[in-house]
């Protein structure tokens, strides 16, 4: 029994990790849109075993980074302008909605986490760890909103945007924006409990980024 319970255990752990493993490579584009996802392969990449790996292509279907192509196959999921702005679309609708019912509730706490969360922002700037900052202060501004469903589609709306723009890297417009700044203001806005301000400057930070991604993935 003892045996059994430390193989299931050994089991998940493995596939926990090839799951973030093969996450990460799809976000930041070392898998390609489109590229079959061969199992042997992956077994030999990140050196598990094919259940775990096979677990882990699953359970990105349904993050919708992954798609099934037959009823054993997978490959990431594929890319295109359309996709990117209904995704764009879909962010500024729910993270609208969610900012505005965390405003609406506002607490000491929630304050505290954004101050912090923000902070962490402003520190890890230029570091490997800044996406997981960025995110979890866009993801603080949300939390108080006590709609975990809503919460869990913005999250995972926000990973489907970063793979996007991962792919549109490099683009010489992109570090001319004060990123700082536009996160202040959604900042500044939302904690004095200003929903409109706050949401405009929110919507605002994200259609600037989705204008430039869109010109530059308008060959896709």
């Amino acid at each position: 029994m003892n045996k059994m319970d430390g193989t299931d255990s050994s089991e998940t752990s493995a596939t926990r990790a090839a799951y973030l493993s093969l996450r990460e490579m799809i976000l930041v584009g070392e898998l390609p849109a489109g590229q079959k996802l061969k199992i042997e392969q992956l077994r030999t990449l990140l050196e598990k075993g094919a259940s775990p790996v096979r677990e882990a292509l699953s359970l990105l279907t349904s993050d919708m980074l992954v798609e099934r192509i037959d009823q054993r196959g997978f490959r990431t999921a594929p890319v295109s302008r359309a996709n990117f702005e209904e995704i764009l679309m879909l962010r500024c609708t729910l993270e609208d909605m969610a900012l505005r019912a965390s405003i609406a509730r506002a607490t000491a706490q929630w304050e505290e986490r954004l101050v912090l969360s923000l902070h962490r922002t402003k520190r890890l700037a230029g570091t490997e760890t800044f996406e997981d900052a960025h995110k979890a202060f866009h993801m603080a501004l949300l939390s108080n909103a006590d709609s975990p469903v809503l919460e869990r589609y913005c999250s995972q709306l926000y990973d489907l945007n970063i793979r996007y723009r991962y792919l549109a890297a490099g683009g010489a417009t992109y570090q001319k924006r004060d990123i700082v700044a536009e996160h202040d203001d959604i900042f500044h806005a939302a904690v004095r409990g200003d929903a409109d301000g706050a949401s405009q400057a929110l919507l605002k930070h994200y259609r600037l980024t989705g204008a430039y991604l869109t010109k530059e993935l308008g060959a896709l």
